[in-house]
Parts: C-alpha cells; structure tokens; sequence
C-alpha cells in the first residue's frame, strides 16, 4: 500500500519530535544524574560539594578510603594488605594516642600503600602516627609489581584534582551518592565503621582448629613444622645482589613525615608455614635488612613479629597461614605500642625490637 506524500512527511515529522524529545530527556537524565553525584560527592573529592558527614558507604576499600580520609576525622593511620586489617583503630587510639583510620586494603601492592600515605599527606598533612604493616609484597622482586589486579583508582589518589570530574557519571558513583542521602533520610546504614574498620575474618564462636590446619598446611591440615634455626637459603653475595624496587617508595613516604610525626614499621606475624615457603627465606632475610637501614634513616621504629616463636608456631592462633585471630590482633597492637613507645622487649620472644 503506498502512502500518499502528505501522510510520509507527517510520519516524518512526528519521529524527529520523537527523537528529539527523548534525546533532549536522555541528556537532561545525563546531566542531572551528573550534577547530583558532583553535589552529593560520596568520596568527599571537590570542595563545593554539600558539607554533610560522609559514612563509609561500600565493601569497595580502594575507593571509600578516599572518603575516610577527606572526612578529616583522623590524624593517625595504619596502612598494609589484610594481615594487618584487623588492626582496630580505637584501639590504636588507647594505646598510641591518636585518632586512626585503618586504610589496609586486601591484597595492597607496595604501591598502592605508599599512594594512600601521600594522599593523606595531601589532604590531611602528616599524620601523627603512621603503622605500616609490612608482609611480602615490600620484598617484591618484579619491578613490574606495581599495581593491584584489584586496582585502585589512581585518578582518586594522584595530585591532579580535575581528572576526578571525569570519572563521576559512573554507575557506582550515582549508587553510592543514592545511598548517602539514603544514610541522611535514615534509610540506609553504613556497612562499615566511620574508621575504615572492618572485622573480615568469622565469628571467633565458628572457630574450628581442624578447618584452620588444612587452610594453614593444606591437605589433611597435617603440620610440617620448620626446624627453630633455618639456615639462610643464600649467600651473602647472592642476597646483596638482590633488588627490591619497591622499598624506595617506602624511603620516599617516611623522607615526607616531619620528626614530630611517630612511624611504626611493623612486620606481621604470619605463621610459620607462610614464612618459609620455598625460595623466600634469604630474599626476606636481606629485605628486612634493608628495611632496618631505612627505619634508622628516617627516624622510624621497627618491630618484627615474622619471626619463629611460639605465637607464629600456634595453629590455634590462625585461620590460615596470613591471617591471625582478633585476641592476636588486640595483643599486637598493645604489644607494639609497648615496645615502641616504652622500649619492652619481648618477655616470650614473639616479637624483636630491630630498630628501637
């Protein structure tokens, strides 16, 4: 059937009203979820934003830290990957004085701390205390280890504050500035504590040491326990021929801190069967070498709990071969504090004091 001229150019013209409406729709949609998200700004990012109290609205640790730290409720951090997560702010606060924000982010790269350090620097200034959980991934070989597989937005944490504009018409970031003024309207309750805190290991009541063995030696859980003196797996030619790429940002964020600043380098205790695995025993022997030259360069304290001693040789203090149990969590804090603040040495030699 041909339609005649008159009607077609009606048709015409009703679909280009059609389109143009919805396409002018769709753009006021556009813009004005964008405006909302600039305004709300749930990471706390741009200085015109609504001045409300920002909670920690996500499990998304690599970007709500950003929030924690321009709420500038804290002057002390921890930093380090989730062997120190459980490192409780207020209870860091008792004992060293502060107020803490844990920033420890699963699976951090060396990297990645050191740029939540000077973004804290940028924002809030040096912090008062600085605990720097320190583990293998400080020890890295690979000059390529920079980044997280988890990444974290280097746009949030760099020294450019107008790039941040461009990553703000994002699903996540109009969900979570719904979930704020959800928070502000009381219909919505942050997942975690203001402090970046976050307990992620099971209730101590589920606790099953059977459980724990096969994750901490694999298999029927059936312990191989390391002889009390391992001999150093190389020589002394071969560890200092040994490069660790990653220590000069460590140098490099400690060089920032003013003397009045207090930096605890903090290795933590993971248990035995993690510290030696194969291949890692004179590597790590050198690193933490190498990390005492730098503690007493720039004026920081060092405590070592990676060591043999009858806490990292305890199944029962573990969950797996990384992560230890909340009572050992509350003991380091109190325990580094002691030594680091009052000079105690370890009465059970659990820990060394290798730079006082």
């Amino acid at each position: 059937m041909i339609h005649p001229p008159e009607k077609v150019a009606d048709e015409s013209k009703s679909w280009r009203r059609w389109a143009a409406m919805f396409a002018i729709v769709w753009l006021g949609g556009l813009v004005g979820s964008y405006l909302f998200v600039i305004l709300i700004d749930p990471y706390g990012l741009f200085p015109f934003s609504i001045p409300v109290d920002r909670p920690v609205l996500d499990y998304s640790q690599r970007y709500m830290h950003a929030a924690v730290v321009t709420s500038q409720r804290f002057d002390s951090i921890v930093v380090g990957t989730s062997t120190s997560g459980l490192l409780d702010p207020r209870l860091l606060d008792d004992e060293f004085g502060g107020r803490f924000a844990n920033l420890t982010m699963a699976s951090a790269t060396a990297w990645e701390q050191q740029a939540i350090i000077n973004f804290f620097i940028r924002k809030v200034g040096p912090p008062k205390v600085l605990v720097v959980g320190l583990d293998r991934v400080w020890c890295e070989q690979d000059p390529n280890h920079n980044r997280s597989p988890r990444n974290l937005p280097e746009w949030m944490y760099d020294d450019n504050p107008w790039n941040d504009y461009l990553y703000m018409l994002n699903t996540k970031a109009v969900d979570l500035a719904r979930r704020l003024v959800a928070y502000r309207l009381g219909y919505y309750r942050p997942p975690l504590r203001a402090d970046g805190y976050q307990s992620f290991v099971p209730d101590e009541s589920q606790y099953d040491l059977q459980k724990a063995r096969q994750h901490i030696w694999g298999g029927d859980g059936n312990p191989v326990m390391p002889p009390e003196n391992v001999p150093p797996a190389l020589s002394l030619e071969e560890r200092a021929a040994l490069s660790f790429p990653t220590l000069p940002w460590l140098d490099t964020v400690l060089s920032k801190l003013p003397a009045s600043s207090r930096k605890v380098l903090v290795f933590m205790p993971v248990h035995v069967a993690e510290q030696f695995r194969p291949g890692i025993t004179g590597v790590g022997a050198e690193c933490k070498d190498r990390i005492a030259g730098i503690a007493r360069r720039r004026g920081a304290s060092l405590i070592d709990w990676r060591i043999p001693s009858v806490l990292t040789r305890e199944d029962s203090n573990y969950w797996d071969s990384l992560h230890f149990r909340l009572p050992v969590a509350d003991r380091i804090v109190r325990d580094t504090a002691r030594a680091v603040i009052h000079g105690h040495p370890s009465q059970d030699k659990t820990y060394e004091l290798t730079v006082p």
